[in-house]
């Protein structure tokens, strides 16, 4: 069954409201006069837990936290004192790889935070000139992170 526009409205205020982290689900329930059932359901369907986690976890650290992995390798084979163990061996030129491809994609690639973060500045500035059109990203913007869960 089609959501009237007043649902979709109700389960946009409730995911915005989840989404800072700061309310739980019974009390959306209250703010949004649904149910506690509805939010989790909506929750659910839409991996609200999953995009919230995702913000709380910046791309910045976690490349940071790779490239201390790949530095602690290379001092390791450094520290190394004899000609013969000064290389790397096939163990940890595949780990330095890899960690070099990690770091790669997440360098390259925004983040379903930060794609989150990015769409609601985008609809909070069109909401300020049209509030429709803001609606109307909002739902565009929950299909194109969708498609990336």
């Amino acid at each position: 069954m089609a959501k009237t526009p007043k649902e979709n409205d109700k389960q946009a205020k409730a995911r915005s409201l989840y989404m800072t982290g700061q309310f739980t689900q019974t009390q959306l329930a209250d703010i949004v006069g649904v149910v506690p059932r509805t939010i989790m359901r909506w929750a659910e369907a839409e991996s609200w837990d999953v995009i919230l986690e995702s913000t709380k976890s910046s791309k910045e650290k976690r490349i940071a936290k790779y490239k201390g992995y790949l530095k602690s390798i290379e001092e390791k084979i450094e520290s190394r004192e004899s000609t013969n163990d000064a290389y790397p061996t096939t163990a940890e030129i595949d780990q330095m790889t890899k960690l070099e491809s990690i770091i790669k994609k997440l360098q390259d690639n925004a983040s379903i935070g930060e794609i989150v973060m990015y769409s609601k500045n985008v609809c909070t500035f069109v909401q300020g000139y049209d509030v429709e059109k803001a609606k109307e990203l909002v739902g565009v913007f929950d299909a194109y992170i969708k498609s990336l869960i």
